[in-house]
Formats: structure tokens, C-alpha cells, sequence
């Protein structure tokens, strides 16, 4: 298929080296998933009622992680982290949204035999739209994945969202975040608690990387970007796409 084609679209970096080493990377173009995690419709749930619905202090420290609670993600990974940063910070939270009920009931087993039980605060599955809000009201992103080659696609929204992102340093992370948008660790319990420890308690550098994260995000994923590419992906077919439909 990729031989047959005139226009081949890749979504990550990995997969555009693959397409480039098959000898067909004259047709193919990189166009990242950047507003695969967009909602049309604005959150119903404002920012400041996220913490009292799941029984969060304003003033307590709180990392948020949301997707899937599949093995690669990292959940575990997550859970072991946090038994560990309660220790040094008893009163952090980290929200965790997602999972299916029968997930969540068994990551809350865990992270009570683990020791995170009293930090951890599980919500289950929450609509799209909502999750703009989650996102306000945290002081730190978190991304544990543990395996994988394709970039989660929250990154994206991550990099606008204005707060600081933890990730583990892996290539499903570092095709798109470096050192100066994000703080990358290594996939352990103890580097990913050291660095919520780290990053809960210094607002300036998670200012810091979320001003870097921001830049990036205008510079190569924006929604501008994004349509140019399309564009660009269509010329390749001897497809015209207006001006105004690719500013839309």
C-alpha cells in the first residue's frame, strides 16, 4: 500500500523513519494527531468545582493523569510513584481519570496495598468535554506510559494546556517532548515520584516548562500547522483546497 501510493501520511515520528527507510519518503508527509483530542462542545463542569466534586483541598498539590488502563500505560507504575511521593508529601493528590469500572475497582485495591490508597483519587471514565476542566484544575500532567512507539495523543492538548507535563523517557514520548517542555524521567517508581515531588512543590519551573511546552506546541501542532499539512497532503494528490477552507 505504501508503494501504490501517491501520498502517504504519517502520525509520528516513528512511523515517518519506517515509511522514509521503505524508500518512499518523497511521498510521505508527517502530520501529527494534534487535534485527535479536541471537543467542540465547551466543559459543562467549571474548573473550580473539579477538586470539591472528588474531595480535593484547594491548596493540596494535585497531579492528574487521564487515558486508558491498559498494561502500557503505566497505571501501575503511576500507583507504585505516588505510594512513594505520599510519603514525602502526604498532602498531594493524584486524579486519576479513566478505566472502566472493573480497572478502577482493582487499581484501587492496589494503590491501597501499595500504600497510595489515602492519595490517589480514581473517577472512573469522564466525557471528553470534561476534561478541559480536570486539566485546570491540577498543578501537573502525568503521562507513565510504559512501552509504546506511537505519541499519546493528550500530549498534544498537554503542550497547549498550560501546566507542566511529567513523562517517562521513552520514544512514545520523546518524538515530541524534550527537557524543555517536559520533565522526562526514567519509567522507575522512584524517578516518577522524585519528580511530582519536584515539580508539586516548585511553581516556578512548572511555569517554566509549561511557557516552553506552549511555544512548542504553537511552532509545530497547532491548528494551523495542522491544516497546512492536510493541505499540502491534498496538493500531492492534484487536490486544490481553497484558502479559506484551510483557515477554517
Amino acid at each position: 500500500m505504501v508503494h501504490g501510493s501517491q501520498s502517504v501520511i504519517t502520525i509520528c515520528q516513528e512511523l515517518q523513519d519506517t515509511v522514509v527507510a521503505m524508500g518512499a519518503g518523497e511521498r510521505s508527509l508527517l502530520i501529527e494527531n494534534v487535534m485527535g483530542g479536541d471537543v467542540d462542545e465547551p466543559p459543562s463542569l467549571a474548573a473550580a468545582a473539579v477538586r470539591p466534586q472528588w474531595g480535593i483541598a484547594d491548596e493540596a498539590p494535585l497531579a492528574l493523569y487521564t487515558g486508558t488502563f491498559e498494561a502500557y500505560q503505566g497505571v501501575d507504575l503511576l500507583i507504585d510513584a505516588s505510594a512513594r511521593m505520599a510519603r514525602q508529601v502526604p498532602a498531594a493528590r493524584v486524579l486519576v481519570v479513566g478505566g472502566d469500572p472493573g480497572q478502577v475497582e482493582a487499581a484501587r485495591r492496589r494503590a491501597h496495598e501499595a500504600g497510595a490508597g489515602h492519595v490517589m483519587v480514581f473517577t472512573g471514565q469522564q466525557p471528553a468535554r470534561e476534561i478541559p476542566s480536570y486539566v485546570a484544575a491540577c498543578d501537573v500532567l502525568v503521562s507513565p506510559r510504559i512501552r509504546g512507539t506511537n505519541t499519546p495523543l493528550k500530549i498534544y492538548s498537554y503542550l497547549r494546556s498550560g501546566k507542566a507535563i511529567i513523562a517517562t523517557n521513552l520514544l512514545t514520548h520523546t518524538q515530541v517532548l524534550s527537557a524543555d517542555t517536559a520533565c522526562l524521567v526514567s519509567p522507575t517508581p522512584d524517578a516518577f515520584a522524585e519528580a511530582m515531588v519536584t515539580l508539586l512543590g516548585d511553581r516556578a519551573a512548572r511555569e517554566a516548562l509549561a511557557d516552553q511546552a506552549r511555544r512548542l506546541a504553537e511552532q509545530k501542532y497547532s491548528r494551523r500547522v495542522y491544516l497546512q499539512r492536510t493541505a499540502e497532503a491534498y496538493a500531492r494528490l492534484g487536490v486544490t483546497t481553497g484558502t479559506e477552507t484551510v483557515e477554517a
